[in-house]
């Protein structure tokens, strides 16, 4: 098993070194969805919600978190991505919008964590535009599913590993 790297020897939470890594071009892909009723799915796939357009807030939502991923997670690194991309995709027979962000950058650390908190917060923006009329959203199975670059390379998620 790997070693946890954001401990010292004493067990002291510590944020990681990583002056003397290589910057490497990398990048992290995450997934997650957000449940809903079906009239919730329906008003927001017809435009119909009163906040406004759901999808470009929750999108705008995402790529400022991913920015600002340092500042809630205690950590983490500042980083300065150079690509956020966020995208929906609704799934009409389960009322469910799954959600995927795509992030990069070339630094001496990855963009992990930057990927996870997008999805969450453009999640989150979702239920907040919607919650007026279903308070029973449910935000699930937010996973990294392809991160490469670095000195552990690739990963690619297995199709059910960890899915809820």
């Amino acid at each position: 098993m790997a070693k946890l790297t954001h401990f010292d020897k004493q067990g002291r939470a510590k944020m990681v070194d990583v002056s003397k890594k290589k910057e490497t071009s990398r990048e992290a892909v995450v997934r997650g969805s957000i449940l809903m009723k079906p009239q919730t799915f329906k008003k927001i796939m017809s435009g119909k919600i009163e906040k406004g357009d759901v999808f470009a807030v929750a999108r705008v939502a995402g790529i400022m978190a991913a920015k600002k991923t340092a500042e809630i997670i205690p950590m983490c690194h500042p980083l300065n991505p150079s690509h956020i991309e966020i995208n929906f995709s609704p799934v009409e027979k389960e009322s469910r919008i799954d959600i995927e962000s795509r992030v990069k950058i070339k630094a001496q650390t990855g963009v992990e964590m930057e990927a996870l908190v997008a999805v969450s917060v453009a999640g989150m923006a979702i239920y907040d535009m919607c919650k007026a009329i279903d308070r029973g959203m449910t935000l699930s199975n937010i996973r990294l599913v392809m991160k490469k670059g670095g000195k552990s390379g690739m990963y690619a998620a297995k199709r059910k590993e960890h899915s809820a």
